[in-house]
């Protein structure tokens, strides 16, 4: 038992993992430029328990053992929980500029609403799920692990379910059980982490049928398991920090997660086949991811706002009425993100096992609000700043001697700000609204957590809408 530091996770890393990058396999993804990059990110997450001010926050007590763990771990029981929780990835999420790390969250989304369904599953049909997951949970808190969350299979023919494709391993399936537990075979897509994490937990991304059983799957394992094979999305490496003063610091890898006939041990299986709750599990996952979404969103949210204020005060147009409209509306734009996610906490929904999640509802609206509107956002921060943006000199060309003298004499701000302050600023906002990595965010904004879509979907199912169609029936008298 103990809570680790940044070292000790870092060499945890070194176990034999097989990932592969830029088409060759990486022998230690501690010592790969790429990777280290994204690994010293995460270990942001082992560095903030050394700040006094947010010990508290970060590290509670067991209820069962009393030992030190990670707030991550806790089983929220109320809306005071949640509200930590959203504390939690808010202030991570801050000290790690701006980008969440992604260490833990995913992996305790996937374990919370495990633990509200596995209880369902075990009252049905007599299962020990509850329990598997639980001592999973332990485990993980014990050792202060680090867990991605699988869930998104490759999918194949959107049309067709997962028994009905013409490729039977679209959908993560299990292939063979004994006594001592399955073996499985497939991808997973998108899985946040994977390259860099201790465990991964893998869940079914949808609603199934009985014909389905096979690809209702729900396990825990190592990311070092035989048969597991990563292969990490692009990720450059070496950008220098004026330049890319976000990216070159601050990412999370995304991978496809391939299982090659993996076996699963009977302990860490926490579902095998009881299609009918793939759905829910889905569902509820989704839930909590959203709520996440919308805790790690608020503080992007809070440094477009204060990139928007500080370039117009070095353009000296703080103070003009259509940049303080602009800045307004990136305020509201943050305020309704952080109000959905305190809202779902307040007024969260307590399971029959007696923990609390986020209100569905609250949570695909907050989820759907920051998606949908965050290319408006960026557009204001965009037109805020102006075109220097994109066109303004390197770093190389601020310091070379023959051309140094021009940019401080012409790139300079209002009276007191150099060029060198201004082009801070530019690159920046550059970084996160017209680079590489601004345009991953584009996209990861509208898909994380669920396409937009999605969030349609289930808004449509959670609101009361035949409680409308009877007010206004009544209103008009009509039977």
């Amino acid at each position: 038992m103990m809570i680790r530091d940044a070292k000790q996770y870092i060499e945890s890393l070194r176990d034999g993992r097989e990932v592969y990058m830029y088409g060759e396999r990486v022998e230690d993804v501690t010592t790969h430029p790429s990777l280290r990059k994204a690994i010293d990110h995460g270990a942001l997450d082992y560095e903030l328990q050394k700040k006094s001010e947010l010990r508290d926050l970060l590290i509670i007590r067991s209820p069962t053992t009393g030992a030190q763990i990670r707030r991550y771990f806790q089983i929220p029981r109320d809306s005071e929980d949640l509200l930590k929780r959203q504390e939690l990835i808010e202030t991570t999420t801050r000290h790690s500029g701006a980008v969440i790390p992604f260490m833990k969250e995913i992996g305790t989304d996937a374990l919370n609403a495990l633990a509200v369904i596995t209880y369902l599953v075990d009252k049905k049909y007599g299962t020990n799920y509850y329990e598997r997951v639980q001592k999973y949970r332990e485990y993980l808190a014990e050792n202060d692990l680090t867990i991605a969350g699988a869930v998104t299979d490759a999918k194949g023919d959107r049309s067709l379910r997962p028994h009905e494709q013409h490729m039977p391993y679209y959908y993560l399936k299990v292939v063979d059980r004994n006594t001592e537990g399955v073996v499985v075979k497939g991808c997973k897509l998108h899985t946040t982490s994977a390259p860099i994490a201790n465990e991964v937990i893998v869940l079914p991304t949808r609603a199934m049928t009985e014909k389905d059983k096979d690809y209702c799957i729900a396990f825990g394992i190592p990311v070092n398991t035989p048969g597991i094979k990563i292969i990490s999305r692009a990720e450059p490496a070496n950008l220098g920090s004026f330049d890319h003063p976000l990216s070159s610091r601050h990412v999370t890898l995304e991978a496809m997660t391939i299982f090659e006939n993996v076996f699963v041990p009977e302990e860490r299986i926490f579902l095998d086949g009881e299609w009918e709750f793939a759905g829910p599990l889905a569902n509820l996952f989704a839930t909590w991811h959203r709520f996440t979404g919308i805790c790690y969103k608020y503080p992007f949210a809070e440094l477009m706002i204060g990139a928007a204020a500080l370039v117009s005060d070095c353009n000296g147009i703080l103070h003009a009425t259509h940049i303080r409209e602009k800045i307004t509306e990136l305020i509201i734009y943050a305020v309704c993100i952080k109000t959905f996610g305190q809202e779902a906490a307040r007024q969260c929904v307590i399971s029959e096992n007696g923990i609390a999640f986020p209100n569905p509802l609250l949570c695909n609206v907050g989820k759907y609000l920051f998606a949908n509107n965050y290319h408006m956002a960026m557009k204001l921060l965009q037109e805020i700043a102006g075109g220097l943006v994109v066109t303004a000199p390197t770093e190389a060309d601020c310091k070379n001697p023959a051309t140094k003298e021009f940019i401080e004499r012409y790139l300079g701000g209002r009276k007191g700000v150099d060029a060198t302050t201004r082009m801070k600023v530019m690159k920046l906002i550059r970084d996160i609204g017209a680079s590489g990595f601004a345009g991953e965010w584009y996209v990861g904004t509208l898909h994380g957590e669920g396409s937009i879509q999605a969030q349609r979907i289930s808004i449509f199912r959670d609101f009361d809408v035949q409680k409308c169609v009877t007010y206004v029936k009544d209103l008009l008298g009509i039977p």
